[in-house]
């Protein structure tokens, strides 16, 4: 039993590798008693906008450093 990002998985290791190989290899190595349970898929927040436009544009962000330039002095 062990714990994968949000779920805990149950496995029985069937048997040990000789080396460390491909992702099909391992899988044959160990059985899964527990698969995983679907999730319901959870809802992104979009990102951040520049004043609602998006992207600054070079010349905004020229401004904006600017300002602060100013604030700083």
């Amino acid at each position: 039993m062990f714990p994968q990002a949000r779920d805990v998985r149950v496995i029985r290791i069937e048997s040990v590798g000789a080396r460390r190989g491909p992702a099909p290899e391992a899988q044959s190595l160990y059985a899964d008693l527990a698969p995983p349970q679907p999730r319901p898929v959870e809802k992104v927040p979009s990102a951040p906008a520049f004043d609602g436009g998006g992207r600054p544009t070079k010349r905004d962000r020229r401004k904006f450093d600017q300002v602060r330039r100013d604030l700083l002095e």
